[in-house]
């Protein structure tokens, strides 16, 4: 008897992991059926792959529509019960971003596997077809069922919500600063060590806009001129020093901004909280947090981002932003999240 689903759904968008030879370099032209057709052993597996080529783009072009699209497809598809698990293939720049997003607005069971890879098909040692393979195996593995959205690389598995890309050529960039993995694929088996406490998700149909959403980060000597152009913005995250701090300059317009549209505060370091009241300082986190901005707890950057965009999207207001960061940021209660969500059985996934 396998751990294994009968049916996963691999849906491509192009990146490094589709990429082939072009006028000065590489360029993604591989579809979804030349990803599959190229993993040495993958009919063994005894688990059945529909594939879909969905875009071809490097990552960087993708966009929060693109995504949007991607998570209906996704809930269209395991709605039927047909597919049992889903792996997502992209480039490796904002594999992280897209897993998050895809985290939040997938309520299903059925995992969604994010992977891609670091070294093109046209190098020795092209990594794809391996973490393709491992996040097909994923994908179909009861034990990652209602864990929502993965990424798997290098034979690690991580939670969407904690992952980052962490160096911008190794084939083990994808770290979790603050947890670690959550388990391993080991001879072709999937292998659990730990469990998101809680899933935390929000209505797809829910979504109604596409906001504006910056990002800005604080940087030595700052005097706030690029920070004009927040202007025109329906959110901010600001990426301070340490555990939230800004230069005392920047104060009043991060006031001012504040009071018009929501700020949320987060730490340029990528690992670890913003605090809440250990410096008082003007310009520490308790300061910035009484003049109105939101902490992101131990939330990164950019997940603090795509978390802003996505309840800017279905219209929550700022006493649901705040309670959404209390409960995805980890220095809250789980239960204020202003959505039903469902705590882990890590029982029955033993």
């Amino acid at each position: 008897m396998t751990e294994q689903l009968a049916s996963v759904l691999m849906l491509s968008l192009g990146g490094t992991i589709a990429m082939t030879g072009g006028t000065g370099g590489v360029v993604p032209t591989l579809t979804a059926e030349d990803l599959i057709a190229a993993i040495p052993g993958r009919a063994d597996t005894g688990i059945d792959v529909q594939v879909q080529t969905f875009r071809q783009l490097p990552s960087a072009s993708l966009g929060v529509d693109d995504l949007a699209a991607l998570a209906a497809l996704i809930a269209e598809r395991t709605a039927t019960g047909d597919v049992d698990g889903v792996v997502v293939t992209q480039g490796t720049d904002t594999i992280e971003e897209t897993a998050y997003l895809l985290d939040l607005l997938h309520a299903g069971d059925a995992p969604i596997v994010v992977t891609g890879a670091m070294r093109n098909p046209t190098l020795v040692g092209a990594d794809g077809p391996a973490n393709v393979l491992a996040a097909i195996r994923t994908a179909a593995s009861p034990a990652a069922r209602g864990l929502g959205a993965l990424v798997v690389f290098a034979d690690e598995i991580h939670a969407a919500r904690y992952v980052r890309k962490t160096h911008s050529t190794s084939g083990g960039t994808f770290r979790s600063p603050n947890t670690g993995p959550l388990g391993h694929v080991v001879e072709g088996r999937v292998r659990l060590l730990a469990y998101p406490p809680r899933r935390l998700t929000v209505p797809l149909e829910a979504v109604t806009r596409m906001p504006r959403v910056g990002l800005y980060t604080v940087t030595v000597g700052d005097d706030g001129t690029l920070l004009a152009g927040a202007d025109s913005l329906d959110g901010l995250v600001v990426a301070g020093f340490g555990v939230g701090h800004v230069p005392q300059r920047l104060i009043n317009q991060l006031t001012a901004l504040a009071a018009r549209i929501p700020v949320v505060l987060t730490s340029r370091t990528g690992a670890g909280p913003v605090l809440e009241v250990t410096y008082a300082f003007p310009g520490s986190e308790s300061d910035l947090r009484q003049r109105g901005l939101v902490g992101a707890g131990f939330l990164d950057t950019y997940k603090a981002r795509i978390l802003l965009h996505t309840l800017l999207a279905v219209g929550a207001d700022r006493d649901t932003i705040a309670a959404g960061y209390a409960a995805a940021g980890g220095t809250g209660d789980p239960a204020r999240w202003p959505w039903a969500s469902a705590p882990s059985d890590r029982t029955e996934r033993r």
